[in-house]
């Protein structure tokens, strides 16, 4: 056998090895640059649809709270049989039913058992209370064991058969001045909508669930799996996570990270692993969220969302590198092969380390040149996907508590935002030494409005007053409406003289404009001069003794209380 042969067959023997040592080396670096890829991809998934899931619920818990230490509704939770408390109770729910995004609420009385609810289409008006829970039905076993484990918050997807409709139910708990539980209110999401929105959301290789504390599924794009009334429901009868997975090991492995993230009882935290689901390898991500005491889990099919055929460019970047190892002396294969690859698996390091500022890459002219440059494009894009998907729920969140702040009928300050305008000013006066002005205003005879010309021509008044609030006043001042026909203003800097000025132009304006557009309407107007030192409740409680005394000396005038006088001073 001739040298060149034997040098020939050694040489192909050597390809055929190092072409076998490519082809190993290739599969094992794409698993795992898909690996760290799908890592990163899961936690900033889970991160993203925990964000749109909370931002959905974030306001409507806020307002259910709020409706929940409503004075209106408490008072009537401990004599519901009053028919003056119930009137006044059923005006409030109206219109925090106007606040809710699904515009519906319900109302539970421990005292009577008495269940109000009305619906966005106001199918219910005037007949609110829909019917009696009884402690031996189990349809309303939710609200007597609600009641006896005094959890103050619970979110739960459950069909109530007496209204029939199906939905994720804010359930916040009534608690008397002594802390003892009077009754739950809340409002309900339509479930099919809330699962299209923000479970269902068609993305092909992702699919998003929600489970409780217990790991019972709450929102999942196949309802068959939903558990409905998980609070009612023993162990063992729930439809667990675990039932989407076949095999033991996943079962486990899905619950171990559930038990993981308990422990930890931390926002943020996200724990991934590889599962099987119906036959796929799929990454599993799971993140706890405290807010609410769910989970959120996302599963990737990674065949998907990056095909291994995305990663093939690299099997022809094995067989160059294999050419020119026997082809080329090693300073070329340094110079082409090694270094560009080197610096390739930091960048890739780097982004398995959750940063997309890539260090300088080298292109040579060849398949690792190219692969760089895709690696860079799929990098700079990931990282361009992320800030957007931060900059969206950064976005969200900054809109979301503008319109916490902001009264939806009228556009002015809601009672939140002048909460915290007062507390701002309460501050700067004791930082200056200078007071501000509180006015606070009342439509007269405003419910007669509403029941002889209809909410909608109530609704049209109190914008109208709110237009000639604000023109009234001065462009630093913060008007908002209290809730009801009830309007306050804070004015800042304010002294005695400029608060009697604006507290008769407002007086004088509302009963002025009104005239001309054919529905006369007056307003009584309570007033108070701030001073250092003074607190909130002072504040609101002077202001507010002010306009009492306005409405018992016949409406249609301005009351002002100063710290000098005790005696409030009509004008």
């Amino acid at each position: 056998m001739s040298l060149k042969t034997r040098i020939l067959g050694l040489a192909a023997v050597l390809m055929m090895v190092a072409s076998l040592a490519s082809w190993f080396a290739y599969r094992a670096l794409s698993a795992d640059i898909i690996e760290r890829w799908g890592q990163q991809v899961a936690e900033i998934q889970v991160r993203y649809d925990s964000a749109r899931l909370l931002q959905s619920l974030e306001r409507e818990i806020g307002l259910a709270k709020q409706m929940a230490s409503s004075l209106v509704l408490l008072n009537f939770a401990k004599t519901p049989d009053a028919p003056d408390l119930q009137a006044s109770a059923i005006e409030e729910m109206e219109s925090f039913r106007e606040n809710f995004r699904d515009n519906s609420y319900f109302v539970a009385l421990r005292e009577n058992g008495h269940y109000y609810y009305n619906n966005s289409e106001n199918e219910f008006a005037g007949k609110q209370l829909r019917y009696a829970l009884d402690p031996e039905d189990p349809d309303d076993a939710w609200f007597y064991q609600l009641l006896d484990e005094g959890r103050d918050f619970h979110l739960n997807v459950n069909p109530d058969t007496e209204l029939g409709v199906t939905k994720l139910w804010i359930d916040v708990l009534m608690r008397d001045s002594e802390g003892k539980p009077v009754g739950i209110v809340g409002t309900g999401l339509n479930l099919d909508d809330f699962l299209q929105d923000i479970v269902d959301i068609g993305q092909e290789g992702i699919t998003t669930l929600f489970v409780d504390y217990n790991g019972a599924i709450q929102l999942y794009r196949d309802r068959n799996y939903i558990d409905f009334a998980s609070i009612i429901k023993p162990e063992g009868q729930k439809n667990t996570v675990d039932l989407l997975f076949d095999e033991p090991e996943d079962k486990q492995k899905i619950l171990g990270m559930l038990q993981l993230l308990k422990k930890r009882d931390e926002a943020g935290q996200v724990e991934s692993g590889f599962v099987t689901v119906d036959g796929h390898e799929q990454l599993a991500g799971v993140a706890f969220l405290p807010t609410i005491g769910w989970f959120e889990i996302t599963l990737l099919d990674l065949n998907a969302l990056l095909p291994n055929s995305f990663l093939w460019p690299l099997l022809a970047v094995f067989f160059v590198a294999l050419i020119l190892t026997l082809v080329l002396f090693h300073v070329i294969i340094q110079s082409k092969i090694l270094k560009p690859i080197t610096t390739l698996e930091k960048a890739v390091e780097k982004v398995r380390d959750g940063s997309f500022e890539l260090p300088r890459l080298d292109k040579p002219d060849n398949e690792i040149g190219r692969l760089s440059h895709h690696f860079e494009q799929m990098v700079d894009t990931l990282g361009n996907t992320t800030r957007e998907l931060e900059n969206k729920v950064n976005r969200r969140t900054e809109e979301l508590n503008r319109l916490a702040r902001i009264d939806t009928l009228t556009g002015l300050k809601n009672r939140r935002g002048l909460d915290e305008a007062m507390e701002e000013e309460i501050q700067r006066a004791e930082r200056q030494g200078t007071g501000f002005g509180v006015i606070w205003l009342d439509v007269d005879h405003f419910k007669a409005f509403n029941d002889e010309l209809g909410h909608q021509i109530g609704d049209q008044i109190l914008c109208r007053v709110a237009l000639w609030l604000k023109a009234g006043i001065r462009p630093y001042d913060h008007p908002g409406r209290w809730g009801g026909d009830e309007f306050v203003v804070i004015l800042s800097p304010c002294d005695s003289r400029t608060l009697k000025t604006i507290a008769n132009r407002i007086q004088q304006m509302v009963e002025q404009e009104s005239e001309k557009t054919g529905t006369p309407v007056t307003a009584s107007v309570g007033a108070y001069l701030a001073q250092p030192g003074d607190t909130s409740d002072t504040i609101l409680r002077r202001a507010d003794s002010a306009l009492y005394e306005a409405k018992r000396r016949g409406r249609n005038r301005v009351c002002i209380s100063t710290p000098e006088d005790e005696e409030i001073k009509p004008l």
